[in-house]
């Protein structure tokens, strides 16, 4: 069975309110762990403005709102059946919604729309009102090409209807890179945050780990062993194009274990080796400018960025069992982090800095934990007898994705902080590791 210490939730929840570069609370936050608030929503179908109306249209947005809702832990929406308001938006030019058509049924809040396909666009338009205040929180228009699907339109809508009620942006229609041997190999996937609509991104046919994406989205860098045998980077463009070769200016005789993007997406912490034991380095994208940070016998691996770039957490065995330390980004002040164990490592850092999560070896199972890189507060996130590893931020900071073995083999779970809902995302044959949790959408 799950087990999560609701101590270290409600100080998370506080701290993850809000991404570090935001200027300012939101009015509407999520509560801490176990007192998650749902808001019920009545989500009216959109009107087809189109010229020549489709039936599917309307309800395929429809459906897509309420899976990216459901999917938020944050929203509980009504049946249609129980409206006392229209089941169909009326208009969005017209008359306000009677908001007293939709408190007696409980109904926090209220999301209107109108779809239009033309030959080149299709355009969508919503608002999203608060029904006990009777005020309109947000009203937003979307376009893209016609011929593209609906779906991702619909997720971006329920991403920021979560926003409109607690301040911090869903994650519905973000993207997870991770890696899976389905195929027979290990290869590099990408998926949606809720598991749908999986992609193969590498047909390699090699050993491919450890996937990470630049800030921007648009490129995943991971291991292979595709050239000459020995561990590369190489970079994919997801969805579109070959994986190439990345950082070729470097020395063709260092081996290049693992790379990280920093948070500006100008440079990455990468680890290498000459032959001895592994170092972690600092590197621009365009492979100058190449700096040592760390000088030890000791293996020092999995760095990750702090959010401001200042930082990096990382692993090293110098004092003989691998544990996790934080050092500047220049390589200066490194203190080890960890005490609690003897097995700590896959450290990732938390969207606002409060946290960072890792995996913990704890009566011979790994298991998610977190600790404040400031003060030192280590507690135990989620357990179980099987082994849980290689944890990932959601880029809002209220959900986490990881690897566990607790069905046999290895798939991807969400565990979502507020609400403690654990969700198993992945469920075709092989294993499924190593995910990567990308950002929010551009």
């Amino acid at each position: 069975m799950t087990r999560v210490r609701r101590f270290a939730l409600s100080l998370l929840a506080a701290a993850a309110a809000l991404p570090a570069a935001a200027q300012e609370r939101p009015t509407v936050v999520v509560t801490p762990l176990g007192s998650a608030r749902s808001f019920r929503v009545a989500l009216q179908s959109f009107a087809d403005r189109s010229p020549a109306p489709a039936r599917s249209l309307p309800e395929r947005l429809r459906q897509g709102i309420a899976d990216g809702l459901e999917y938020s832990d944050v929203f509980q929406l009504l049946d249609p059946a129980a409206f006392l308001g229209p089941t169909t938006t009326p208009s969005l030019e017209g008359d306000p919604p009677v908001c007293s058509d939709w408190t007696p049924i409980g109904a926090d809040a209220l999301v209107q729309g109108e779809v239009e396909r033309g030959a080149e666009q299709l355009a969508v338009r919503f608002h999203v009102w608060d029904t006990t205040r009777c005020q309109l929180l947000l009203r937003k228009r979307y376009a893209q090409e016609a011929g593209i699907s609906p779906d991702g339109v619909a997720r971006r809508i329920a991403d920021d209807i979560v926003a409109a009620f607690v301040g911090v942006r869903g994650v519905s229609a973000t993207e997870m890179a991770f890696v899976s041997d389905r195929g027979g190999n290990s290869e590099i996937y990408v998926m949606d945050a809720n598991g749908g609509n999986v992609r193969r991104t590498t047909s390699i046919g090699s050993i491919n780990n450890f996937p990470g994406w630049s800030p921007g989205g648009d490129r995943i860098v991971f291991t292979s062993y595709r050239h000459r045998n020995r561990p590369f980077l190489f970079s994919v463009t997801p969805g579109n194009g070959q994986p190439r070769l990345f950082l070729s200016r470097l020395a063709p005789e260092l081996q290049q274990y693992r790379g990280v993007f920093d948070p500006s997406g100008e440079r990455l912490a990468v680890v290498m080796s000459d032959g001895g034991a592994a170092e972690i380095y600092t590197v621009g994208r365009d492979g100058r400018q190449l700096r040592q940070l760390t000088h030890d016998r000791a293996i020092d691996v999995s760095p990750t960025w702090s959010p401001d770039g200042s930082r990096i957490a990382f692993v090293s065995d110098r004092t003989g069992s691998p544990q996790i330390y934080v050092m500047e980004a220049d390589g200066g002040n490194a203190q080890r982090l960890t005490f609690n164990g003897s097995y700590n490592t896959s450290p990732t850092w938390s969207p606002d800095g409060s946290w960072i999560a890792y995996e913990s070896r704890v009566a011979g199972q790994l298991d998610i934990w977190l600790i404040d890189p400031d003060r030192g507060t280590n507690v135990p996130l989620v357990t179980h007898p099987r082994n849980d590893e290689g944890p990932t931020w959601a880029p809002n900071g209220l959900k986490l994705a990881f690897s566990s073995s607790r069905r046999g083999r290895h798939d991807i779970y969400v565990f979502d902080l507020g609400s403690e809902r654990l969700r198993q995302i992945t469920r075709d044959a092989g294993n499924n590791r190593s995910p990567a949790w990308g950002g929010f959408p551009r």
